[in-house]
Formats: C-alpha cells, structure tokens, sequence
C-alpha cells in the first residue's frame, strides 16, 4: 500500500514491489503451496511479459550429504504436478536457461560469502521433482522409481510448475530452493525446527533472489532470451 499502512487482511497471494524509476524493477509474489497456486501466478503475470521470473523456496532434501538450510540450484525437472499436461505434455523437456544458472550460482557466493570450494558444500545442482501430493512422502513406494531414475535431489511442490510455463510462456525461469526437511532421513519440518530454520535462512534466501535479479539486469535483460525458449518457426525477438 502507498500509505505504508498494514491491510486488515492480505490477499491470497501479496506481492512486494521493489520499483525503480526506469521500470526495471523487482515484484515478489508469496505464491503460498501447490502446483495450482504455482500456474494460476504465473498465467497472470506471462502477460505483463517479465524479463525473468525465480522460484525461491524450500523443498525437502532426498540425500544423506544433505543438510537443513542447504541450497538446491535446479537444473532439471521431474513434472509430477499434473497442472499443465494439456497444455505443455510431460515429454517436453524444460531446459535450465544458462544466464540464470550462472546468476544464481554467483549471487549464493556473494551473499554467503563462500568460496569456490566451500559453495559446492552447501549448494548442490540437480533434479527437482515437482509433486501435487503434499503428503508425497507416505506414497514413496510409487514415486521412487521417478526419484531413483530421475536422480533428483530434493522434491517440492511449485518448481516445475512455473519453469513450464515459463518454457510456455516464453519467459526465463530459474529455481533456488532451500532444504527445510528430510523427511527420508528422519527430518520432519515440526514447528520448533521450522521456526530456527526460518529465522536463519529465509533472509539470506531472499537476498540471494534479489541480488540475482539484480545481476541479471547489469548484465542486460536482452540477454534472457534464449534461443531455448522459442520454436524454429518464431520470430527471434521477444
């Protein structure tokens, strides 16, 4: 709100406006939980045609090597959301978009202050599996061949969601997830954790998604868009 006054109640999914006067701002939407919230966003905000948009949120970690508060650079997905199968079908393959990959990668360091070494102990890059069952973990029998042969390291409930349509709507994406749980090895996020974990990570989270932004504009929003995004048939401006 322009008065700076708290609203009564917020809306199902606020958003923060970070504005800037020549446009090029930053928009951070709490989308809340589930691949629906995910498409439902991410259709309305396709037409106001942003440079980029980013997941950054918790997941649960499937590795031992895993540790709460670790970060997950995605780099491919498992789309076990069943929100977009009509429209985007679950052989197309949604490929990372290389300028994000490296932004996010450097923004980590420099908000964590860790070095090359140091990084690939907290951050690690791989598969995300995209689920639309919250309670996913007591149906692990059915979902562990995904898991197993897909290689992924953590599971989550929005990711694949919005890079899909992002590869849809012809927007870069990218996904930063923090572990909040292992519920595989015995870490459940019950209230006591949760709150330590939050009040250690999720400011730290959020810095490493604005500062990300923030290089990808330096570096120049032209550059987004990939080649990866369009069909052989499209024009190649965006």
């Amino acid at each position: 709100m322009i008065s700076g006054e708290e609203p009564a109640s917020l809306p199902q999914m606020p958003a923060y406006h970070l504005c800037r006067p020549d446009g090029h701002g930053i928009t951070l939407v709490n989308i809340g939980v589930g691949p629906s919230n995910a498409k439902t966003i991410t259709d309305h905000l396709a037409v106001l045609r942003p440079h980029c948009w980013l997941m950054v949120g918790h997941c649960a970690g499937l590795r031992r090597s895993q540790k709460l508060g670790d970060y997950v650079l995605a780099h491919g997905y498992v789309r076990d959301d069943n929100v977009l199968n009509d429209m985007l079908p679950a052989w197309v393959p949604v490929p990372p978009i290389a300028e994000v990959q490296v932004a996010l990668q450097q923004a980590t360091q420099e908000v964590t202050q860790l070095g090359p070494s140091e990084i690939k102990t907290r951050m690690r890059t791989g598969t995300v599996l995209t689920t639309d069952d919250r309670n996913w973990e007591l149906r692990l029998r059915a979902l562990f061949s995904q898991i197993n042969m897909s290689r992924a390291i953590a599971v989550d409930m929005e990711s694949a969601t919005i890079a899909a349509n992002g590869f849809r709507f012809r927007v870069p994406y990218g996904t930063l997830l923090c572990v909040s749980d292992r519920p595989l090895h015995g870490e459940l996020k019950l209230p006591g954790m949760a709150n330590t974990f939050y009040r250690t990570r999720i400011s730290q989270h959020l810095m490493i998604g604005i500062e990300t932004m923030r290089a990808l504009r330096r570096n120049g929003v032209d550059h987004l868009h990939s080649r990866k995004l369009r069909g052989f048939d499209e024009p190649p401006f965006r």
